[in-house]
């Protein structure tokens, strides 16, 4: 029989890949771009709409290049799924299709003075038991209430109706089926795992609640996009122009439920750990929604057509490899990212150093939005080594919090913790884990297991898999189990201290100290005029 392939749209927080799959979930093409980051203040973190899409067409038209000149047809490629970074959030004008500002990325804390203000208003204490969240610089919400508050273009677009919010997943439907351009059939839609993190759906309907909208202030001239199942072969319309032009789009996900498809987490009790720019670990509860008491969140795993929606328990860490970055790009203390992983092998622990990398405050379980990133331990002795050893041991004393939180939730431990994504490539870096944890980590051969998701539910919405059956062989060649190699003695030893450094940095931030003050220009969003070919 000719063998079928899926494309997997990736469109992460710091780049954005197109990778073709065949039915075994094997890669055969990929193409990726790494895009820019704009940080105009302190903790304001934004990204060009028009580049977000200008990536995606580009490693779209790459890889089928490839594929192409490896001898397939473009014909071969069945549908196309598409994942995406949670959170963020872009505004636009339905009449003309262009973006109102930039994308206000998912670890921007500029509503942090918003967090404290919705905290105190009536109903606040309902939030958690409705939309599966607590209030947070982090979900989509408090971003587009700061929109609506600031952005004299926001505010003039709802005053006339044609005011259009979406997470990023929306936006690039809506543009890869046309952009609203008169003869497409433009697609104004989002999928549940995206949805749910935006604070406007109840978690229980899988619907807008009044309630919420009202609460946040968003119930009028605001048009939200149609909520749908993640796999589906209908709601997502056909890719308009380029070489994949009438290709399906048959799947959207948020990028870390993806990685739970991607990693088969089909069953009651199962989970996974992407060390991406956070790191997101991920608990299958099954088809009803659990409310976390130890400060996870309560979202959609997933939610295929025509089968009930499944859910999970998440732990979310806003900074994972953005450390790693950090130490790159801005203290200039190794020039490529593997480099981490060398230094931190050269040195046998940190030498006392804990780093609490806070730089968007702490998510769970801590959730302290007063706090920014902190060094504690620094001595005459303290080398870069040491700091690079910390760095990575950041993550891994914050995944050890969230297993224990969702111990305590669900009364069941895992007895593997299943990994992927950049991070997850480095020995040393799951050495680590395994170590602080004390439980086996398991990491497939092949990686990228939020792409292999978006094209495992899209391959579900076209019929190419009938059963999760089917997919128990998928990605299980050639996996690596890195086992616990320190005493429970030296374990307890160091999360302690981890646990005392992280007690000791909330408060840090007050509200004399914040530098919101904006200038008329940065009120506009001049990087949205950004034009690209």
């Amino acid at each position: 029989m000719p063998r079928v392939f899926i494309g997997a749209l990736d469109a992460g927080t710091t780049s954005t890949r197109f990778i073709i799959f065949d039915d075994a979930g094997r890669p055969y093409a990929t193409h990726q771009i790494e895009f820019e980051q704009h940080y105009p203040h302190a903790g304001w973190h934004e990204q060009y709409p028009y580049e977000i899409i200008k990536c995606a067409n580009d490693c779209i038209e790459g890889a089928v290049k490839k594929f192409v000149a490896d001898g397939y047809n473009v014909s071969d490629i069945k549908a196309v799924g598409i994942t995406n970074q949670r959170e963020s959030t872009v505004v636009w004008d339905s009449e003309t299709g262009k973006p109102l500002y930039n994308a206000i990325a998912w670890p921007d804390t500029r509503t942090a003075r918003l967090v404290h203000h919705f905290k105190n208003k009536n109903g606040a204490e309902d939030l958690v038991r409705i939309c599966g969240l607590p209030l947070s610089t982090y979900p989509s919400a408090l971003k587009l209430v700061w929109l609506l508050e600031n952005v004299h273009g926001v505010q003039e677009a709802r005053k006339r109706g044609t005011l259009m919010f979406g997470t990023v997943d929306t936006w690039l439907v809506y543009n890869l089926t046309g952009g609203g351009k008169t003869g497409t059939d433009t697609r104004f839609v989002t999928d549940t795992t995206n949805a749910s993190r935006t604070m406007f759906l109840n978690i229980n309907s899988l619907k807008y609640d009044d309630f919420l909208l009202d609460f946040f202030g968003v119930s009028q001239g605001v048009r939200l996009p149609d909520v749908v199942c993640s796999a589906d072969d209908k709601a997502y319309g056909n890719i308009a122009s380029g070489v994949l032009a009438g290709v399906p789009i048959a799947s959207c996900l948020g990028d870390q439920s993806a990685a739970l498809v991607g990693q088969r987490a089909f069953s009651v009790g199962m989970g996974k750990n992407t060390y991406g720019t956070g790191l997101f670990l991920l608990y299958n509860t099954g088809e009803e929604p659990v409310f976390s008491k130890n400060g996870l969140l309560t979202t959609v795993g997933y939610h295929f057509k025509g089968k009930k929606p499944i859910y999970a328990l998440e732990g979310s860490i806003a900074v994972g490899g953005a450390a790693v970055k950090f130490l790159r790009d801005n203290l200039r203390l190794i020039s490529f990212s593997d480099e981490v992983g060398q230094l931190a092998a050269k040195v046998p622990d940190a030498g006392g150093v804990i780093f609490v990398t806070a730089f968007s405050g702490l998510f769970a379980p801590y959730w302290i939005d007063d706090t920014q990133g902190t060094i504690y331990g620094i001595t005459n002795y303290t080398t870069k080594e040491h700091i690079a050893r910390a760095t990575i041991e950041a993550t891994c004393y914050q995944t050890r919090a969230v297993l224990e939180a969702m111990a305590k939730d669900s009364g069941y431990e895992l007895k593997t913790l299943k990994v992927d994504g950049g991070m997850s490539n480095s020995d040393i870096c799951m050495q680590i884990q395994s170590d602080i944890i004390g439980i086996d980590v398991v990491r497939p051969e092949y990686r990228e297991t939020t792409a292999l998701g978006a094209a495992i539910a899209a391959g579900f919405a076209v019929g190419v898999y009938s059963s999760f059956e089917e997919l128990k062989r998928v990605n299980t060649d050639g996996e690596t189990t890195f086992k616990p190699s320190i005493t429970e003695k030296k374990r307890e030893k160091l999360y302690n201290l981890w646990q005392r450094a992280v007690s000791r940095c909330g408060g840090w931030l007050r509200d004399e100290d914040d530098d919101s003050e904006i200038e008329e220009e940065t009120r506009v969003g001049d990087g949205t005029q950004k034009q690209f070919a």
